[in-house]
C-alpha cells in the first residue's frame, strides 16, 4: 500500500504542473461562480422552475458540487486519460517493464493518481463554493458538514467512474487516439441527460434523490412543485431574477448510499480489468513501444488521432541527376521556378491528409451524394451539414500540433517567412473543410439559399481558424476535441446562440445562429492568436 500511495501520489505531483491542469482549475473556479449567479443575473444553473434555493451552505454546496460532478466528467477527462501514454512515450514505460511491479499495481496507481487530481479540482470547486455564499450574502453562517457532502456524495464517485473510464480507454489499443476522445464526449452527454432521470441505473448522477428533497422543502412552505415548474439542471437563460424558498440539504436514504458505493465499485473494476491484457510496455508481450525521440519532450503525453501518424520520408535525387553540388553526402534541393505559395499549400494539404484512409473518403462521398437528394431543403442544413461537419473533426485536431509532435519544429524555425507557413496550413484546414461539406453548399446554391451559403462560408472560415489557434497554444490534438464537440452537440441540439455553421433557421427561414460578424470576428481573433502565437515562438526559441 505505500508503494502504491507513493506512485500515485509521484504521478500526481507530475499532472499538477501541467498548463492543462492550470486551465481546468482556472475553469472550475469560473464554474462555481456560474453555479451561484447573483439575483439579478440572466441566468441560472440549477432551479425548479421559478425557484432556486436560498444560498446557505447546503443548497450552494448541492448546486456547486451537482455543476462539478457534470462539467469536470467532461473536461477531466481529457486531462487524465494520458497516464498509460506519458509512461510510454517518455521511456519511463520501459524501466517499469524491468520491475517486478505489477499489471494490477500499475493500474491501481494511475487510477488512485487519476482521482487524485479531479479530487483535486473538487477541492478548489469547493473552497470556490465557500468564497461564494459569503460573497452573496443570504447565509453568512458556513456549515462544512452540509457544504461537503455533496462533493463526497454525489460528485466525488463520479469522478472515479471518470478516471476509471479515462484508463480503461488508454488500454484498450482503438480507443487510446482521437476517437476515444469523441467517443467520450457522447458517453458523457448520455449520462449528463439521462443521468437525471429517475430510472437511470444506479440513480444516475444522484441527483433524483435532491430533487425529492427540494420538493418536500417547497411544500413545507406552501409551495406547490408542480405548480412552480420542472427542475432543471444546466446552464439557463431567466427573463426575471427567481424566486426562493430555504433547504437544508437532504438525508440520503442507506439505498441511496449503496448505489453510490457500487458507482466507485464499478470504477474500480473498470480501472483494473485491462490488468488482463495490458502488456505493461513489454514489447515481447504484444507491442513495440513508440520511438520517445518522435516526439519533442514537453509533448510526449500527447495522443495521435486515429489514422496512421505522418510518417518521415526521405528526399532522394532523381536518376540521372548531377551530384556535383552537394554538401558532404547530402543532395542540395534543387530550385524550381514557380509560385512558391501555391506549392506550400499543397504540401500541407498533403501533410494534413497524410494516412487517411479510403473508408473516410467514402463517407464524404456519401454525405454528398445524399445532400443532393434530402427533401426538403431544410434537412440538408439542419441533418446534413452538422454531419459533415463533425466527420472531419480529427482531422481538424491536427491543426497547429504536427509539427510539434513529429519533431520538425526547431527545422521549421529557419523558415524565413513564418506567416506564410502558418497561412498555407490554416489554407490546407480550410480546403478540407469546403470538401467535408460540399454536398450541403451545392444544395443550398441550386435551392438559392444565398444567406444559408454565406453563414455556410463563413462557418468553414471558423472551423479550421478555431483549430489552428487552439492547436497553435496548446500543442495538443485534445483541446480542439473538447472544444469543438460541445459546441457542435449545441449546436445540433437547437441551442441558437452557439450555431456557427447556419444549421439552425428562423421562423422566416434565415439563419438563426451567430450573427456573420460576430463569426468574421471570431475568425480574424483566431487567426491572429495563431500568428502572435508563431511569432512569439519564434522569437523565444
Amino acid at each position: 500500500m505505500r508503494m502504491l500511495f507513493r506512485l500515485a501520489v509521484a504521478d500526481f505531483w507530475d499532472r499538477v504542473r501541467r498548463p492543462a491542469y492550470a486551465v481546468i482549475l482556472f475553469a472550475a473556479v469560473g464554474l462555481g461562480y456560474l453555479a451561484t449567479p447573483a439575483k439579478e443575473a440572466g441566468w441560472v444553473v440549477m432551479q425548479v422552475g421559478d425557484y432556486r434555493g436560498a444560498y446557505n451552505s447546503a443548497y450552494v454546496g448541492m448546486v456547486v458540487a451537482l455543476a462539478g460532478a457534470v462539467w469536470l466528467s467532461l473536461g477531466g477527462f481529457y486531462v487524465v486519460r494520458n497516464a498509460i501514454s506519458r509512461d510510454e512515450s517518455t521511456g519511463v514505460g520501459r524501466l517499469l517493464a524491468a520491475t517486478p511491479l505489477s499489471n494490477l499495481a500499475y493500474l491501481t496507481s494511475k487510477f488512485l493518481s487519476s482521482v487524485l487530481v479531479l479530487g483535486s479540482m473538487l477541492g478548489v470547486l469547493a473552497v470556490t463554493a465557500v468564497v461564494m455564499q459569503l460573497a452573496r450574502g443570504e447565509a453568512t453562517t458556513v456549515d462544512p458538514v452540509d457544504l461537503l457532502s455533496p462533493f463526497v456524495l454525489i460528485a466525488l464517485p463520479i469522478m472515479a467512474f471518470t478516471a476509471a473510464a479515462a484508463l480503461l480507454f488508454e488500454a484498450i489499443p482503438f480507443l487510446r487516439a482521437g476517437l476515444g476522445n469523441v467517443l467520450w464526449f457522447f458517453i458523457w452527454a448520455f449520462i449528463a441527460i439521462g443521468g437525471q432521470s429517475p430510472n437511470a441505473p444506479l440513480g444516475g448522477i444522484g441527483v433524483h434523490q435532491v430533487v425529492q428533497s427540494l420538493g418536500d422543502s417547497m411544500k413545507a412552505q406552501g409551495i406547490d412543485p408542480s405548480e412552480a415548474g420542472e427542475f432543471s439542471l444546466g446552464l439557463t437563460l431567466v427573463s426575471k431574477p427567481l424566486k426562493t424558498f430555504e433547504w437544508t440539504g437532504f438525508d440520503p436514504s442507506s439505498a441511496y448510499l449503496l448505489t453510490r458505493c457500487v458507482l466507485i465499485l464499478i470504477a474500480v473494476a473498470l480501472a483494473l480489468v485491462p490488468a488482463f491484457w495490458f502488456p505493461r510496455f513489454d514489447p515481447a508481450r504484444g507491442r513495440e513501444l513508440q520511438d520517445p525521440s518522435a516526439q519533442s519532450a514537453d509533448d510526449r503525453t500527447e495522443d495521435k488521432s486515429t489514422f496512421p501518424a505522418m510518417p518521415v520520408v526521405a528526399i532522394q535525387e532523381e536518376p540521372g541527376a548531377a551530384r556535383s553540388d552537394t554538401f558532404g553526402n547530402v543532395p542540395r534541393a534543387q530550385v524550381k521556378l514557380g509560385n512558391s505559395a501555391v506549392r506550400l499549400l499543397v504540401g500541407e494539404v498533403r501533410v494534413l491528409l497524410q494516412g487517411i484512409p479510403l473508408w473516410w473518403w467514402a463517407g464524404v462521398l456519401t454525405l454528398t451524394a445524399v445532400s443532393q437528394l434530402v427533401t426538403p431543403a431544410t434537412g440538408v442544413t439542419r441533418i446534413l451539414l452538422p454531419l459533415a461537419w463533425i466527420w472531419p473533426v480529427l482531422i481538424w485536431s491536427r491543426l497547429g500540433t504536427q509539427r510539434h509532435e513529429h519533431g520538425v519544429e526547431a527545422i521549421l524555425g529557419a523558415y524565413p517567412a513564418a506567416h506564410r507557413r502558418v497561412l498555407a496550413e490554416w489554407g490546407a484546414g480550410l480546403l478540407l473543410t469546403a470538401v467535408a461539406g460540399i454536398g450541403p453548399a451545392l444544395r443550398m446554391l441550386t435551392g438559392s439559399d444565398g444567406p444559408g451559403l454565406l453563414h455556410w462560408f463563413l462557418g468553414a472560415l471558423f472551423i479550421p481558424s478555431f483549430a489552428l489557434a487552439l492547436g497553435m497554444l496548446s500543442r495538443t490534438h485534445r483541446l480542439f476535441q473538447a472544444a469543438y464537440l460541445p459546441l457542435w452537440y449545441g449546436t445540433v441540439n437547437g441551442i441558437t446562440p452557439l450555431d456557427f455553421m447556419g444549421a439552425l433557421r428562423g421562423p422566416d427561414g434565415l439563419p438563426a445562429g451567430m450573427s456573420p460578424a460576430l463569426l468574421i470576428g471570431a475568425t480574424v481573433v483566431m487567426l491572429a492568436t495563431a500568428f502572435a502565437t508563431t511569432a512569439a515562438r519564434r522569437v523565444a526559441g
